[in-house]
C-alpha cells in the first residue's frame, strides 16, 4: 500500500508541475520561464511584474457552453477555456484599443505554430512604415503574432481576427491591440495545445 500511495503522489506531483495552489485554485505562476520551441528561444517572462490575476490559472466557471469552448471577456481582460465540472483555464489577455473592439461568435479554423504576420492594408495605410511587411513578416521572437496563432472564422469566412502570442508581456491586461486578442507566448502555447480546430470562440 505504501508503494501504491507513493506512486500516486508522484503522479500527482508530475501533473501539477509548474503550478502552485492558492486555496483550491491551481495557478501556474512558475510556468513562464525560458522555453526553447521549434528552434526559437523564448525568454523568461518577468511574471512578477504582471498582476497575479492575469497569471494562467484554473478557476470555477459557471457556463452552459461545452468543454473546449473559448470565452473571451474583453472587459475584464480574461480568456476562459471551458473545462469539465464547472472549471475553466483562465488566461490574462490584451485586447483591442478604443475603436478596434469587437464582439461576436467565431470558430478556430486554422492553428499555426510560429506564424507569418501580414499587416492588413488598412493598417499599412495608418502606419506606412509597415509596408515592408506587405508580403509577410517572417516568424521570430519579434513577430507580432508570437509563438502561435489561432485564426478565427465566421459565416463570412476569415474574420481577420486572431488569438495569438505576443512578445509584449506588459500589454496583458490592457487595451492596446488592433482588435486581435493577445496572450503571453507561454500562455498561447499552452492554449494551442489544449484547444481543437473547429472550437467555438465567444467574444463579449
Amino acid at each position: 500500500m505504501r508503494v501504491k500511495a507513493f506512486l500516486l503522489a508522484a503522479a500527482l506531483a508530475t501533473a501539477l508541475a509548474g503550478c502552485s495552489t492558492i486555496g483550491s485554485t491551481p495557478i501556474f505562476t512558475s510556468s513562464y520561464g525560458a522555453v526553447t520551441d521549434s528552434g526559437y528561444k523564448l525568454p523568461r517572462i518577468p511574471i512578477e511584474k504582471v498582476k497575479r490575476e492575469f497569471h494562467r490559472q484554473v478557476v470555477s466557471y459557471d457556463t452552459s457552453e461545452k468543454p473546449g469552448t473559448i470565452v473571451v471577456d474583453t472587459g475584464r481582460k480574461f480568456l476562459y477555456l471551458v473545462m469539465a465540472d464547472g472549471k475553466a483555464m483562465r488566461y490574462g489577455i490584451g485586447v483591442g484599443r478604443e475603436g478596434f473592439e469587437w464582439r461576436g461568435t467565431a470558430r478556430i479554423a486554422i492553428k499555426r505554430e510560429w506564424p507569418t504576420w501580414t499587416p492588413p492594408s488598412a493598417m499599412i495605410k495608418r502606419q506606412p512604415e509597415l509596408a515592408k511587411y506587405a508580403g509577410g513578416m517572417e516568424p521570430g521572437l519579434m513577430n507580432p503574432l508570437g509563438a502561435r496563432a489561432l485564426y478565427l472564422f465566421n459565416k463570412g469566412g476569415d474574420s481577420g481576427y486572431r488569438l495569438h502570442g505576443t512578445p509584449e508581456w506588459n500589454s496583458i491586461g490592457k487595451a492596446m491591440s488592433s482588435g486581435c486578442i493577445r496572450l503571453m507566448n507561454q500562455d498561447i502555447i499552452d492554449l494551442y495545445n489544449r484547444v481543437d480546430t473547429g472550437a467555438k470562440v465567444i467574444v463579449m
